[in-house]
């Protein structure tokens, strides 16, 4: 039976760039650059936010919290990748691929959730100015991010504990640099269904529903924005949401290359080991 073919796996291999054996220092570089202007960049604008008694405003709250999620979000990846690539070792513990996978589906859903409350305070901001200040005081701000942060921590939570109960044939080497949810499951050989009923719930609880906050309050900004006489008006108000819109324009199209690329790459790894 398929059974017989499971075992105890201890650690996988993240084939990651093995294929640019020759770039490796050039890569390593690049790599540790991206990382430390990341981290420094979202450290200098927490750091803003708390100190500076003016920034103390809805937004930078937000702004806070998201460059918070960056951080987290970029080291729990890339300071593996750059040991693999220093040290020449590909190899990554089980425990390592399960805290990558839970901190991966925490931080990514959460990131998307905070783009999403950003989106409706510059609705409240602009469709309703006047009662901007009562409506986004402090206490609602809170009460916004602290239920998020408690749904993505159970969401992750739920996920990793589905994965320990996966087992895994003699198939470990991933063609990639860190751990995804769908290649754990995409490599797992015992029965994935309940796995891929809760993801796809997720993406659409948890994904779809953001993305759709955005969209309806941006739906409505471009409504009341069209409804200024004035061309400064206009462009004073559209300048305020075009940061945000360039995030989520970033974090949407970063995603979906990630997701797209990681299957690209694991079909024509498939098709070169059959």
């Amino acid at each position: 039976m398929k059974s017989n073919n499971y075992r105890q796996i201890t650690e996988f291999v993240l084939l990651g760039f093995s294929d640019y054996a020759e770039l490796q220092p050039l890569l390593f570089g690049i790599f540790l650059s991206m990382y430390l202007a990341t981290v420094l960049g979202n450290l200098l604008i927490i750091l803003a936010t708390v100190s500076d008694s003016h920034l103390h405003t809805p937004m930078c709250f937000y702004l806070s919290n998201l460059s918070f999620v960056d951080i987290s979000f970029t080291s729990n990846t890339v300071p593996k990748m750059l040991v693999n690539i220093q040290t020449q070792s590909k190899v990554i513990t089980y425990e390592g691929c399960i805290t990558q996978v839970y901190f991966f589906v925490q931080l990514i859903t959460l990131d998307n959730f905070l783009l999403s409350v950003m989106s409706y305070d510059h609705y409240v901001a602009i469709c309703h100015p006047l009662h901007y200040t009562a409506i986004m005081n402090p206490q609602f701000c809170v009460l916004l991010v602290l239920p998020l942060w408690i749904l993505n921590v159970l969401n992750a939570l739920l996920h990793s504990l589905m994965v320990l109960q996966l087992s895994f044939c003699s198939d470990l080497e991933i063609p990639h640099f860190f751990w995804e949810l769908n290649q754990i499951v995409h490599y797992a050989c015992s029965d994935t269904f309940p796995n891929d009923v809760v993801t796809y719930v997720a993406i659409a609880l948890l994904a779809a529903g953001p993305l759709a906050g955005i969209l309806y309050s941006y739906f409505k900004i471009v409504f009341s924005i069209w409804a200024i006489s004035s061309v400064q008006g206009r462009y004073k108000a559209f300048s305020t949401c075009a940061s945000h819109l360039s995030v989520v324009s970033l974090f949407c199209g970063t995603s979906l290359g990630v997701y797209l690329s990681s299957a690209v790459t694991q079909n024509s790894y498939a098709t070169e080991t059959a």
